[in-house]
């Protein structure tokens, strides 16, 4: 007799890419709010801690030296040097949930997801953010007084170029209003849970009914 228990769903990786200032994090921290069966994605990195960050749950902080040893050993998802700083994505915890069926979100770069989207596949569901209007990001990026004149003047450079590749990406999500951003991811990561293609034992279940 068929059981919908026996329908089973490997979990996704879920990237979130945006321009510095668009709202890419502030978004993925609300979402996390809502949906318990999502997990972000831990990023190692070499820069020093901000004011408030923790070690194990913001990023794990590393020295360069232990970062160049786990590229040469093929243990990143995917990494990159941004700024002068490297990051990057372990790949044990994260295959460990998808086979937990728990999803993963990412907050990365374009670089970042190209990485991604070479290894994962499938797994792998691609979100752009865009800001309403570039004056917006650039008052958000001063906003936030976190970054120099010349490092603000930097990121608005390569905003526009990350912007003009918005196609590679599977969904764009323009963040006019915080919540109504939050509201749109969230309902994409609700339909792509649903894909048949994600569901092992939706054909068997299906083939019970039929009978």
């Amino acid at each position: 007799m068929s059981d919908p228990k026996n329908i089973k769903r490997r979990g996704m990786m879920l990237v979130l890419s945006s321009p510095s200032g668009a709202g890419k994090t502030t978004i993925s921290r609300k979402l996390l709010e809502r949906d318990d069966n999502l997990k972000m994605s831990i990023s190692a990195t070499t820069r020093a801690p901000r004011p408030g960050e923790v070690d194990g749950e913001d990023y794990i902080f590393m020295s360069d030296e232990k970062f160049a040893d786990m590229v040469n050993k093929n243990e990143f998802l995917e990494y990159a040097t941004v700024f002068d700083n490297s990051y990057g994505t372990p790949f044990g915890p994260v295959e460990a949930a998808l086979k937990m069926g728990k999803d993963v979100l990412f907050d990365v770069d374009r670089q970042g997801t190209q990485q991604l989207h070479g290894r994962a596949g499938d797994d792998l569901v691609r979100v752009f953010i865009l800001p309403p209007s570039k004056d917006e990001l650039e008052c958000r990026l001063r906003w936030r007084d976190q970054d120099s004149e010349e490092v603000i003047i930097t990121r608005m450079a390569q905003a526009s170029d990350e912007m003009g590749h918005y196609d590679e990406y599977d969904y764009i999500v323009v963040n006019v209003d915080r919540e109504d951003s939050v509201d749109d991811v969230h309902t994409i990561l609700k339909a792509e849970r649903m894909k048949k293609t994600r569901r092992d034992g939706l054909y068997d279940f299906v083939r019970g009914l039929c009978k």
